[in-house]
């Protein structure tokens, strides 16, 4: 195993797997954000609340 460390630069393998390691959790972030049930900021959307047709009512008659 400390031959591998010979052929790479410790410092600079860390650093590369520290970036790699942020990318893979900022892009499972992004994508978990855009989900419906995973997206713990904007909340579960919710669909349109279905309207009840509106039927105008009827005017009594006033007998004079």
């Amino acid at each position: 195993m400390w031959r591998i460390w010979r052929l790479f630069d410790p410092v600079r393998t860390m650093v590369a797997q520290a970036v790699f390691l942020f990318g893979i959790a900022v892009m499972i972030h992004l994508i978990l954000l855009s989900t419906n049930k995973f997206n713990w900021l904007d909340g579960p959307k919710m669909a349109p609340a279905k309207t009840a047709q509106i039927v105008p009512l009827a005017i009594p008659e006033v007998k004079s």
